[in-house]
């Protein structure tokens, strides 16, 4: 199902939303996909100048939360740091990934727009390939697996500025 982008928006997270981050981040359907941050952690986020903080709202609801960092990098090399979803299969990762590439590239002029995704989150693999990152590469075996005695490998994907604008002259991209 296609989620509309009009059901789906970024806002400043607030102190009073972090037991809400916390809580999603911990949920049993995350944990295996991203490294935990602690509290404080969060909260050097939100007032850190160069990163950004966002809860995702789906229908006025919160649903998640996003991290931008590098919004101040002097390449103009934007990361996106961490996206925490609730609803799984609705199509509102895609919607917020849509989203934080349209702010990277036009609001905060980014030249390159990269994340790291672990080699066993297929999904999110597949979402930003079809949504146009590029693999650049694996840092092969680098984080534990938690509850686990494997390791996995992050993988760098990344989206350039002109390739935006390529997408973007085909309708590939919100306008």
């Amino acid at each position: 199902m296609a989620m509309t982008p009009a059901r789906v928006h970024l806002r400043p997270t607030m102190l009073s939303d972090l037991d809400f981050v916390v809580t999603v981040e911990q949920d049993a359907a995350n944990l295996p996909f991203i490294t935990a941050w602690e509290r404080t952690q969060h909260e050097g986020a939100i007032r850190f100048p160069d990163a950004r903080h966002f809860i995702v709202e789906l229908d006025g609801q919160r649903a998640g939360f996003v991290i931008l960092q590098g919004c101040r990098n002097p390449h103009r090399s934007v990361e996106l740091k961490r996206i925490v979803l609730g609803p799984k299969g609705q199509g509102l990762g895609r919607a917020c990934v849509r989203l934080l590439k349209k702010m990277a590239f036009t609001q905060l002029g980014a030249h390159r727009f990269w994340l790291d995704v672990k080699g066993l989150n297929l999904r999110a693999q597949q979402l930003y390939l079809s949504e146009g990152f590029v693999e650049e590469g694996r840092l092969r075996e680098c984080v534990k697996v938690q509850g686990a005695d494997g390791y996995d490998a992050l993988i760098v994907m990344s989206m350039l500025d002109r390739e935006y604008q390529a997408r973007l002259a085909l309708g590939e991209e919100l306008a």
